[in-house]
């Protein structure tokens, strides 16, 4: 492997914590200068701490209009810039931002907005028009008031105007006084296990996980570059892939999409990137599509969301020498609850738990080995927003989040995810592991996506079917593979069928509901 230079983590300092994202944002600029550069566009556009701050002043002041403290504002934007500005200028002013997935269709976002009371959404027509997001914006607009980030920047008022210009100079005299304790950002569940529910956390929950993260791996102001491909409307993308960098001063690279493998290794060369944000899905298409060098600046790679496979690590390591740091997070824990370390690498496993973090294991049925995950620490969110009871706040119980994980931790801490409590079936008495049979199936073809889910058997109570993406993907392969690998045939589908393509969500994870819609109709014909 190419030498580097491993940074130690920083001790995990509780007191960082305490504080609101914006003041973050300008302590950052005093730490590290204002005219550090810090975010690089998705057009290579250079923004400096000086930059943003400015920024955020003046469009916070006039976002700020006809709206009231501690009020949720829906952001619709890619990953970039128009994002970040948006969010930290809502901030500045005490106004909570809703961070709104415009890859979830009109009935999740609407839910999504009945949840957290969302009455007017921040946007682009740049964005809305290059992603043809025309009929979606029509509709959201009978629920919403679109605001576009053009028209606000032409109608800037002069008051709005010399916020820009004090803010950054007295801050104090400008914004409300920061209540770190207080909702600081919305995110929401993907909705594949119904509907979408509103995460509530804190300035001092997302600060709590970017200073975890920060004691957990090492990472360097002076040497280091993120490249962020991910969406902020996913926790990971927003607090690791962004808020982590800039309080952190790092330099942070942003991409307005994932599903770019080929602009993505060419500005990670170009900008000599030392950090990659990605999922198995995203960063098995880039080393697949990069050629000789066009990664070799990256030292690390720290991947979540979803199960990073073997073939995808063997293959990264292979072409790129690069190491994968799989890490493991909820939304509801802002969202790093696990990661591998350098030093501590150990493959198969999510790594150990974040500073600061307790868990227990609840004892499930039929499982032997290992439990169901509950977690508490300071990065667990304030609660749920759900649309059945709008603006309603559902705390976690004693500070303890259900994570619905079914998971190991062995005698060193390390935890090993073994899959949802929804995603198991029950089999003749058995339970089978839905991750497990996707797992056997990628074993097979690596190159392609398979996803398992349930239906009903009227012998053994459940039966697994298996949807794949590759023609080749059949039931007797699968068999073979799981006898010479030790794997009980109570892992292999019961039928296989072939789709175009399997359906994912913006984030990168298979879409569940979709697939089960579709395994559903392709068993009735």
């Amino acid at each position: 492997m190419t030498s580097v230079t491993i940074p130690s983590p920083i001790a995990y300092r509780s007191a960082r914590t305490h504080i609101d994202l914006f003041s973050a944002l300008l302590r950052a600029k005093h730490e590290f200068g204002a005219d550090k550069v810090i975010v690089i566009d998705g057009d290579d556009r250079e923004l400096t701490y000086k930059e943003i701050i400015r920024a955020a002043f003046g469009l916070g002041a006039a976002l700020r209009k006809n709206t009231k403290r501690g009020e949720a504002i829906g952001v619709m934007l890619p990953t970039g810039a128009g994002a970040i500005i948006a969010f930290y200028a809502l901030s500045a002013y005490d106004r909570t931002p809703a961070m709104l997935n415009f890859t979830a269709g009109s009935a999740n976002l609407k839910s999504a907005m009945q949840a957290a009371g969302v009455k007017r959404i921040v946007t682009a027509h740049k964005f809305v028009e290059l992603a043809g997001l025309e009929s979606l914006i029509t509709d959201l607009s009978t629920a919403a008031e679109i605001v576009y980030l053009e028209d606000v920047r032409e109608a800037l008022t002069l008051a709005n105007k010399l916020a820009a210009v004090l803010g950054p100079v007295m801050p104090g005299l400008i914004r409300p006084k920061p209540r770190y304790k207080s909702p600081g950002v919305i995110l929401f569940t993907s909705g594949t296990e119904g509907e979408p529910k509103g995460v509530v956390l804190s300035h001092e929950n997302v600060m709590a996980n970017v200073e975890q993260v920060r004691a957990h791996i090492g990472l360097s102001a002076e040497t280091d570059k993120v490249f962020n491909p991910l969406p902020t409307f996913h926790c990971f993308g927003l607090t690791v892939g962004a808020i982590l960098p800039i309080v952190a001063g790092i330099q942070v690279m942003f991409h307005p999409t994932p599903l770019q493998p080929r602009e993505i290794v060419k500005r990670i060369r170009s900008n000599g990137s030392t950090i990659l944000l990605a999922t198995d899905t995203f960063i098995s298409q880039y080393a697949r599509t990069g050629a000789d060098g066009d990664l070799s600046s990256i030292r690390l790679a720290v991947c979540g969301a979803e199960r990073v496979k073997d073939e995808t690590r063997a293959l990264v390591r292979r072409k790129f020498e690069i190491e994968i740091l799989e890490g493991y997070g909820a939304t509801e824990a802002s969202p790093v609850v696990a990661a591998n370390q350098w030093e501590h690498n150990k493959p198969g496993t999510v790594g150990k738990l974040m500073a600061d973090m307790e868990s227990r294991l609840v004892p499930v049925d039929g499982i032997t080995d290992g439990g169901r995950l509950h977690i508490k620490g300071p990065n667990i969110m304030l609660g749920y927003l759900r649309p059945a009871r709008p603006g309603v706040l559902e705390r976690p119980e004693g500070g303890w989040h259900d994570t619905g994980d079914i998971v190991a931790i062995d005698d060193e801490g390390f935890i090993r995810i073994q899959g949802r409590v929804k995603r198991f079936a029950k089999i003749g008495g058995e339970m089978v592991s839905l991750a497990v049979v996707e797992n056997c199936a990628s074993a097979v073809w690596p190159d392609n996506l398979h996803a398992a889910v349930t239906m009903p058997d009227p012998r053994k109570g459940e039966q697994v079917i298996l949807l794949s993406d590759s023609e080749a993907c059949n039931r007797e392969d699968i068999l073979a593979w799981a006898k010479n690998h030790g794997v009980p045939e109570l892992s292999v589908p019961r039928r296989v069928f072939h789709v175009p393509e399997i359906a994912v969500l913006g984030t990168g994870k298979i879409d569940y509901a979709a697939v089960k819609a579709q395994a559903e109709d392709l068993m009735e014909r």
